[in-house]
């Protein structure tokens, strides 16, 4: 792991979930000259700064189509997006979902604080109903989404959540991830400290599931915890496909 060490200073508030993300995707870099993360812009994308592999820094809410074209141009490469529900499931929604229909090889970590946490503290689409911050002093009245039903009604091939407090559980999942053949897509619950600290909520609630064995017990999983009420919230792979991906289709074409 030196050897995946930077210089840059570290600027996450203490106590924040990134640290636990950062340090559980270090210890699985198999080969550091084949991997590639492609980061949106926020907090969790400082991500970049702080690990010694090849990265590029887009623009808000446009990793994924970025992340798309590297692996179609060098699919031999290991393409890992780090994003934020601000930036995934607002700006950037659309390319979330068109990916994960095509089943893009690449996998998408996302990072959900459910709020801007960069501009401290505005409600984004996964924020809590009655969230009161910066741009809701009164309360969000909207309710959150369901972010992995949104990913198994786009056909995501992959689908899994983890919690930034559970490192090893983390690994296991985010390895899984990217040696998945087709879309993956993780989020992990990461609790920001400094505007919405609901680790004890999390605490409370997380446990791991086993894989489910149908589409049908999937879908229940996925909508035991809809994000906003006191139930259960599990951790794990809900759903996972073989399928033909994106690019092995655009080989097909360019007779690769």
């Amino acid at each position: 792991m030196k050897n995946l060490e930077t210089n840059y200073p570290n600027t996450w508030c203490p106590g924040c979930g990134n640290f636990g993300i950062l340090q559980a995707f270090k210890s699985i870099i198999d080969d550091k000259n084949k991997t590639v993360i492609v980061t949106d812009i926020g907090c969790n994308s400082k991500i970049a700064d702080y690990i010694n592999v090849n990265s590029f820094y887009s623009l808000h809410g446009r990793p994924i189509p970025t992340a798309s074209g590297i692996k179609m141009a060098n699919q031999k490469l290991d393409v890992v997006v780090f994003t934020g529900d601000g930036g995934s499931l607002n700006e950037g929604i659309s390319h979330l979902i068109h990916a994960a229909k095509k089943n893009s090889d690449i996998t998408v970590i996302l990072h959900n604080n459910r709020l801007f946490a960069l501009t401290t503290g505005q409600y984004t689409a996964s924020s809590p109903k009655g969230f009161k911050g910066k741009s809701t002093p009164q309360g969000n009245f909207e309710e959150p989404l369901n972010t992995l039903e949104l990913m198994m009604a786009s056909k995501a091939s992959f689908i899994a959540r983890t919690y930034s407090s559970k490192i090893d559980h983390m690994k296991k999942i985010i390895n899984e991830a990217i040696n998945h053949k087709g879309f993956s897509f993780v989020e992990i619950l990461q609790p920001c400290v400094s505007f919405l600290n609901n680790i004890q909520f999390y605490n409370e609630r997380v446990y791991e599931i086993d894989e489910p064995k149908s589409i049908e017990e999937s879908i229940k999983l996925i909508k035991e915890w809809n994000y906003n009420g006191d139930s259960k919230i599990p951790l794990g792979i809900f759903y996972r496909e073989k399928r033909v991906c994106f690019e092995e289709e655009i080989n097909k074409i360019a007779n690769v």
